[in-house]
């Protein structure tokens, strides 16, 4: 609801902005895209041979473009549609400018290599309005049939902030906060290892609700409860609890959780124009070259098949029969469809490395929106002089209620009915769109008795339950306790240098791969590692002012655990 941040972090607008998405592998991506010397170069002898880029959602995207502009022939395939998780829909019917975020809707500024490519395309961001944020009017808190409206934390009840504080006490004596925070802030590498690899080790076995527990400042069943119902800066946590706290120290280190901007239009404009965009610096291929007209407008269908074969191939086989041949691949889709969807050799991969994938923990979730006239919530309340709805907070079955507009109070908006996690996702995954709004708009009708939200709507809800699409088969990542040497085993795979050279040539890409799932920022860092991986496989290297992610490895490698 409000930052995570103790008061003893000042910020300014000085200060450099935290970047080093996760403190596992401290490296600054956003240096390394800016830098005029690019990203590398491949011996001119490599140029135009094939590479295979497997998922055409964001970290898909990314790799192929930048392997494109290294002289490259990335070979993109998509099951579904581009974008992955970032996907943006209309409601049929309506103005196309309506649109509601199914997957990725709301960014961190600490997510900069993310940032670099959304200032690439052109895109704009406004602020998202989360629960008590500076860009939400107000905020309606309703737990246990009663509710509480609220425009800062100061108007709600005291409990409430009684609850903020023993999250960053918690945070404070538990997890170092302030002193990783600054570190991270001042991209003091030695300082962020220092601190992590103690927390590492001490707390890699240790639940996010045990790390409560443990906690004097959470004693309070009560407290625990509210925070799990209600949380700080996104919403509740509790579908969080049973993950590693890992996970979630990584998220508040780096205000992942705070100060959030959605992409006006759209989300899924990001790797739709990046899959169209023409780069003013390009090698091998003439200006005007894109993604898109390197394979004709369309990307090759799904994967069907993988195996090595003679020369430490990867071969490709895709859904129409075809089969390639490449001396390098990038794997962006969600991990589990190696073990499902597409036939793989056990060759693929070290064993390891498979376990590690098949022990992956994936967090359900579920999205309901609907368009409605005009964004009335603003109108006030001629009784209370209120607005007539908030952003609402709730244990009821809705959970998160989102009230999104373009700021202009005569046209269409959009209301994200619930957005849920986990246990409350499953709730409705038999349900109908139409039953879920039922179900939702009763829950709603409870805090809010004198709205009359129906009469607002104007065509028909949309709906995604992640867990039940097919090419996905979860919303994000998020490890259990005991995961971390599983996450250090697939996130340091582009460093193939370790591997037998007939386990070479297939990159893990994807936020899944990555450190702090959920977020696009894991997305792109993990794709530029693979685009390191793969320039090397092709006898490449880096500009010697501008060292990549695999050039510092040895520096900054994550923390590695004895499995003994």
């Amino acid at each position: 609801m409000t930052s995570t941040v103790p008061n003893a972090v000042q910020h300014t607008d000085a200060a450099p902005p935290i970047t080093m998405f996760g403190p596992d592998f401290p490296y600054a991506y956003d240096d390394f895209l800016a830098h005029p010397a690019g990203l590398g170069q491949i011996p001119a002898t490599e140029h135009g041979a094939e590479v295979a880029v497997i998922g055409g959602g964001l970290s898909g995207i990314i790799a192929a473009y930048e392997l494109m502009k290294m002289g490259l022939r990335p070979v993109l395939y998509e099951a579904d549609r581009i974008g992955g998780r970032l996907r943006t829909v209309g409601f049929d019917g309506c103005d196309p400018t309506l649109t509601a975020e199914m997957g990725a809707m709301r960014f961190p500024p600490s997510s900069t290599a993310l940032q670099h490519y959304i200032d690439l395309v052109g895109l704009e961001t406004r602020p998202f309005p989360n629960p008590l944020s500076p860009a939400t009017p107000s905020t309606v808190v309703d737990l246990k049939g009663e509710s509480h409206y609220a425009e800062t934390i100061d108007d709600l009840p005291q409990v409430y902030r009684d609850v903020m504080d023993a999250w960053n006490a918690a945070l404070e004596e538990g997890a170092d906060f302030t002193d990783m925070n600054r570190a991270m802030r001042e991209r003091d590498v030695p300082r962020i290892r220092e601190i992590w690899s103690r927390l590492v080790e001490k707390l890699d076995n240790q639940t996010f609700y045990g790390f409560l527990c443990d906690s004097d400042a959470f004693a309070s069943f009560r407290h625990r409860e509210i925070f799990g119902q209600v949380g700080f800066g996104t919403g509740g946590w509790d579908t969080d609890f049973p993950n590693s706290i890992l996970e979630i120290l990584r998220v508040v280190y780096t205000e992942a959780d705070d100060h959030h901007r959605g992409i006006v239009g759209g989300s899924q404009q990001l790797p739709l124009r990046l899959w169209e965009r023409e780069p003013h610096k390009i090698v091998h291929w003439p200006l005007g070259t894109s993604l898109a007209s390197l394979h004709d407008g369309e990307p090759r269908p799904a994967v069907t098949r993988l195996n090595r074969t003679a020369g430490n191939g990867i071969t490709v086989t895709d859904a129409t029969g075809d089969i390639r041949t490449f001396r390098a691949a990038v794997f962006t889709g969600q991990s589990w469809l190696l073990l499902s969807k597409i036939d793989c050799d056990d060759a693929l991969f070290p064993i390891d490395h498979w376990t590690a994938m098949e022990r992956t923990h994936y967090m359900e979730s579920s999205k309901l929106f609907v368009p409605v006239d005009r964004p009335f919530w603003l109108d006030k309340d001629e009784v209370t002089g209120r607005d007539t709805m908030s952003m609402t907070l709730t244990d009821r079955m809705t959970r998160g209620t989102y009230l999104l507009d373009n700021g202009r109070p005569d046209e269409p908006a959009v209301i994200c009915l619930s957005y849920t996690w986990c246990d409350d996702s499953l709730k409705w995954l038999p349900l109908s769109a139409n039953e879920r709004m039922d179900v939702m708009l009763k829950s709603l009708g409870e805090i809010y008795p004198n709205v009359d939200i129906r009469s607002h709507v104007i065509g028909n809800p949309v709906t995604v339950s992640w867990e039940n699409e097919p090419w996905f088969m979860g919303a994000f990542k998020a490890n259990l306790p005991g995961h971390y040497r599983y996450q250090r085993r697939l996130f340091t795979h582009f460093m193939q240098d370790r591997l037998p050279a007939d386990k070479r040539g297939l990159f893990l890409a994807g936020d899944d791969i990555s450190w702090t799932a959920g977020w696009a920022e894991g997305a792109v860092q993990t794709a530029l590692n693979a685009v390191w991986g793969v320039m090397t496989q092709f006898g490449g290297a880096t500009d010697a002012t501008n060292p990549g992610p695999g050039d510092v490895f040895d520096d900054i490698a994550p923390v590695e655990l004895p499995e003994d």
